[in-house]
């Protein structure tokens, strides 16, 4: 079974349903789909909203070992995100010499704002925690007094960790981030970091048109195609 952590945030409901939508559409294997949700996270996850938090689950992501009961091996990713690739290939690259794998981005935001008018958070491994694949048993650090009382750096920057090394890499196709990313045809998830299609100021961003095709899909009472990559 391949665990996986969405994030949840009431106003991008759309978003986190196209994007599990997207990934049951594409899968070969089993897969199980949690959202990180605050309305059930309540008697766990007790931080307040940071002013520069950006989503509800900018924090509450770093719980998905712990709800995984620290075992075996679970992927978290935004829920602005659209799946074109099989999940399956993604859980392949589970690697035992690591405690998380992500993309590793050198990504450094001009914008000051995005999406409905929410800060845009500059510091170093940016977007590193947008996806990852947590082999949980070496993410014991992640209980919920430690979630709770760290700093957003000390989580999004992997202070958890005793070493950097134990950070492996996944290849950049896997958190393809649109607006700053040369369009690419190998992309096989999308991020929307900016704001995604569902907001009408970016329903013309790269990717809008497979997000909406989608979401038609998805929607649709009969038998639906699957949506090929343009």
């Amino acid at each position: 079974m391949i665990n996986v952590f969405i994030g949840f945030d009431g106003r991008e409901a759309v978003a986190f349903n196209v994007l599990a939508y997207s990934i049951h559409h594409r899968a070969t294997q089993p897969v199980a789909i949690t959202p990180v949700m605050l309305s059930q996270l309540h008697n766990i996850f007790k931080r307040e909203r940071h002013p520069l938090q950006s989503t509800d689950f900018s924090f509450s992501r770093f719980l998905a070992p712990y709800l995984s009961d620290f075992k075996g091996w679970s992927i978290f990713m935004d829920c602005d995100m659209l799946m074109i690739e099989d999940i399956a290939k993604l859980w392949a690259f589970r690697d035992d010499r690591y405690a998380v794998m992500v993309v590793k981005h050198q990504h450094v935001p001009k914008e000051e704002r995005k999406f409905l008018n929410e800060p845009q958070s500059k510091y170093e491994k940016k977007n590193w925690s947008s996806v990852m694949l947590f082999n949980n048993a070496r993410c014991t650090a992640l209980t919920p007094d430690y979630v709770n009382t760290a700093t957003g750096l000390e989580l999004h920057q992997f202070k958890w960790l005793d070493d950097d090394a134990l950070i492996g890499e996944l290849p950049s196709c896997w958190n393809h981030l649109v607006g700053y990313d040369a369009r690419r045809a190998d992309a096989a998830l999308v991020h929307y970091t900016l704001g995604g299609p569902y907001f009408p100021e970016y329903a013309d961003c790269e990717y809008a048109a497979e997000w909406f095709a989608e979401r038609d899909a998805m929607l649709h009472a009969g038998a639906a195609p699957l949506i090929q990559r343009s």
